[in-house]
This record gives C-alpha cells, sequence and structure tokens, in this order.
C-alpha cells in the first residue's frame, strides 16, 4: 500500500518506488516528504545535477504516507514486490485487472494533465520534473517523452494549450 500511494504522488515507476532506501528520504515529516532518485534504477545512470533528481511530496495522503515510512525505518527497499510480480497481483485482481505496474505512472501524469486542462497552472516544466523526464525546449514545452503518459487525449490537447493561440485567429 505504501508503495503504490508514494509511486502515485510522485508519478513514478514501480521499479524506482520499490528500489528506494530509507537513506533516500531526505526529510519525512507530516506536511511534506523529500525523495531523492538517486540511487534507483535509472536514477544511477542519470546526471547527478539534474533536477528531476529530487521529489517534495505535498497535500493529501503526505501525512500518512510519513507515518508509514516512519513505522518501516530502518528498510533497505520499500517493498519486495517486483515489477513483474505486482503485474502478476493485479492481473488476478478484479478491481486491479488491465492495470500494470506502469499504469500508476500513467494514471498519475493523465491526472495531471486534466488538472491542466480544466486550467489549473501547473508549469509544464514541473510535470517534466516530477516524470522525472529531460528538460526539452524551455519552460513551457512538454517532450514527446512525458505528452506518450497521457491517456486521455481530451485533457493533453487542453493541457498544451494551443487554444490560447488559435483563440486569435
Amino acid at each position: 500500500m505504501l508503495a503504490a500511494l508514494l509511486a502515485w504522488k510522485t508519478a513514478s515507476r514501480w521499479a524506482e518506488v520499490a528500489a528506494l532506501a530509507a537513506s533516500q528520504f531526505l526529510l519525512i515529516s507530516p506536511a511534506e516528504i523529500i525523495v531523492d532518485w538517486m540511487q534507483t534504477p535509472k536514477g544511477r545512470r542519470a546526471d547527478p545535477f539534474k533536477a528531476s533528481r529530487f521529489t517534495v511530496v505535498k497535500g493529501p495522503l503526505t501525512a500518512e504516507i510519513a507515518t508509514l515510512l516512519q513505522s518501516l525505518i530502518p528498510f533497505n527497499n520499500l517493498t519486495t514486490i517486483s515489477t513483474t510480480k505486482l503485474d502478476e497481483l493485479w492481473g488476478r485482481s478484479n478491481l486491479m485487472r488491465g492495470y500494470t505496474a506502469h499504469s500508476v505512472k500513467r494514471g498519475a501524469m493523465t491526472r495531471i494533465f486534466q488538472l491542466m486542462g480544466r486550467g489549473v497552472p501547473i508549469p509544464p516544466h514541473l510535470v517534466e520534473r516530477l516524470a522525472k523526464h529531460k528538460e526539452q525546449g524551455g519552460p513551457g514545452a512538454l517532450s514527446g517523452v512525458t505528452v506518450r503518459y497521457g491517456a486521455d487525449p481530451v485533457a493533453m490537447a487542453r493541457a498544451l494549450e494551443t487554444g490560447k493561440v488559435t483563440i486569435h485567429l
């Protein structure tokens, strides 16, 4: 449960969250959790000065996640459930059938795009950073790598904000 909540709040792949060790949580409080992704599978290959190395978790569920994390410390890995095992477990569940370990990140990113499409002012460069993708094309741009995570094409189209231009044509 804890790993799934953290995967959702950080828009992360299951393997990234499963590999987290206690030392990668730089701060754990009911109001804020700071994660250092450098020691995760993809993080080890990343630039150590990349902005997406760190994620600050705030808002709904943060206090619950912090309590669960503090009850587990010390730990070497957040969960022992592998990506393959999670996919297998979810495949047998009526509630999660059709989802995969990678669906958590896709679902979180789709939710972000839906919020952006409704006018919630979420800067695109922060979406790139949360997704742990290389920021390309400047502060207002979303990379193709990030856009492909949007499962809702209408929300994605609105999030890309081309309507702000076409309204003047």
